[in-house]
C-alpha cells in the first residue's frame, strides 16, 4: 500500500506538466484524485494553453494507476464554479485530504513592458486562485480532522525571476499566503507548506517561451544568468517536483509546516 492510500486529493492545474505529474504520483503512493484545469486559452502566455485532451490524458493515466479520478474544466478565478466541483467531489469520493494548489501563468516581460493586464492575471490566477482553492477546500480538511496543503510557489517566491515583476509579486504572495494560513489552520491538524521549483521542463517552456525570455534579457544581460542551478542537471522533471508534493503530502511531513521547499538544485543561491 502506498502512503497515502485511502486519501483524497484536490489538485488544480492538471491538465499537464507539473499538475499532471502530482496527479499521477498522488494516485500511485494510492489517493483518488479531484483535478481541475481551465482546459482553454491562458491569458496572454507566450507558451502553449492547456487543453481538454491533455485533461483527458490525466484522466487516463491516474486510471491506469487503479485509483478514481473526477476531472472537470475549471477556472480558479471562479470560486463558486470551483466550489460546485469540488463538494460534489467530496460527496462522490468520500472527503478530502489532500489539496496542491498548482494552477498559475507565467509571462517574461520587462518591467517598463508589463502592462496593467499582465499584473492583474498574475495576481488573479497565482494569488487570487490560490486563495480561492484553499478556501473552498479547507472546511473539507476540517471535516476530515485535518489534511496537508500545498502551495506550488517558485524559486521566485524566494529570490526574484529576473524581467518578471509581476511572476515574482505573485510567488512571494504565495509564500507569504502558506505562512498565514498554516498560523490559523494549524488547530485543525492541517499542515500547509509551499514548493519552490526553478526550471522544470514542462509545456510551459513551449510555443514562443524561450522566444520571451531571450528578448527580455537582451535588455540587463547582468540578470540572465542569476538562477543557475549548482548542479549538472540544468532543468527538473516534473516527476521530480512531483515527489516533494508527495512527501509534503504523507505523513512522512507530519510535523512539517509553513515550511518552504525548494526543488532548484541550488539555484536560489545563485
Amino acid at each position: 500500500m502506498g502512503r497515502l492510500a485511502g486519501k483524497v486529493a484536490f489538485i488544480t492545474g492538471a491538465a499537464r506538466g507539473q499538475g499532471r505529474a502530482h496527479a499521477v504520483r498522488l494516485a500511485d503512493e494510492g489517493a483518488d484524485i479531484v483535478a481541475i484545469d481551465l482546459a482553454g486559452p491562458l491569458p496572454g502566455v507566450p507558451y502553449d494553453s492547456p487543453t481538454r485532451a491533455d485533461l483527458d490524458e490525466t484522466t487516463r493515466l491516474v486510471e491506469q494507476k487503479g485509483r478514481r479520478i473526477i476531472a472537470e474544466k475549471a477556472d480558479v478565478r471562479d470560486l463558486e464554479g470551483m466550489r460546485g466541483i469540488l463538494d460534489r467531489a467530496v460527496v462522490e469520493l468520500g472527503g478530502l485530504d489532500i489539496v496542491v494548489a498548482n494552477a498559475g501563468i507565467c509571462i517574461p516581460t520587462t518591467w517598463d513592458q508589463s502592462t496593467p493586464a499582465v499584473f492583474r492575471d498574475h495576481m488573479d490566477i497565482n494569488v487570487t486562485g490560490v486563495w480561492n482553492t484553499i478556501m473552498i477546500s479547507a472546511p473539507h480538511l476540517i471535516e476530515r480532522g485535518g489534511g496537508s496543503i500545498i502551495l506550488i510557489s517558485s524559486y521566485a517566491g524566494k529570490k526574484i525571476q529576473p524581467f518578471m515583476v509581476h511572476y515574482t509579486t505573485s510567488k512571494h504572495a504565495v509564500t507569504g499566503m502558506t505562512r498565514a494560513f498554516a498560523a490559523e489552520l494549524g488547530q485543525h491538524s492541517i499542515r500547509v507548506n509551499s514548493v519552490h521549483p526553478g526550471a522544470v521542463n514542462t509545456p510551459m517552456g513551449s510555443g514562443d517561451m524561450q522566444g520571451a525570455l531571450q528578448r527580455a534579457a537582451a535588455s540587463n544581460p547582468r540578470l540572465a544568468q542569476m538562477g543557475t542551478p549548482f548542479l549538472s542537471q540544468y532543468i527538473a522533471q516534473p516527476e521530480e517536483i512531483a515527489a516533494a508534493v508527495a512527501f509534503l503530502a504523507s505523513d512522512d511531513a507530519s510535523f512539517i509546516t509553513a515550511e518552504h521547499l525548494s526543488i532548484d538544485g541550488g539555484a536560489q543561491y545563485f
